[in-house]
């Protein structure tokens, strides 16, 4: 089984600011499943074996989803996720038609605490 894996990458439906969050409690992650592309791709299982990551870059002008996963490391202690963001986060206007709200999803098949770099 390979150490993270990317579930989801869209270049719109993110949240409208810029985080990180990490899912390592079973009732977070079950909130995932309420998403129809996520629920084929998340087993039961993983609620106890896995957790998961949400990289949502905000609000953008630009056509794709800058925000790239570049490696992810096993420590005795942790898990290290280095993350790439070129994303230019704008002010969002509602009257602007081109903002985008990138975001993507990571499973990491460990529970082991992670850290973001």
């Amino acid at each position: 089984m390979p150490l993270y894996e990317v579930l989801v990458t869209n270049n719109d439906g993110g949240a409208n600011i810029k985080f990180y969050e990490i899912l390592t409690e079973p009732k977070e992650i079950m909130m995932l499943l309420g998403d129809e592309t996520l629920r084929k791709k998340i087993k039961s299982q993983d609620t106890q074996k896995s957790s998961f990551i949400i990289l949502n870059s905000g609000p953008t002008k630009e056509s794709y989803n800058r925000v790239k996963v570049l490696k992810v490391e096993e420590t005795p202690t942790e898990i290290v996720v280095y993350v790439k963001d070129t994303q230019k986060a704008t002010e969002a206007d509602i009257n602007d038609e081109a903002i985008s709200y990138p975001y993507t999803i990571i499973k990491i098949n460990s529970k082991k605490p992670i850290t973001i770099k």
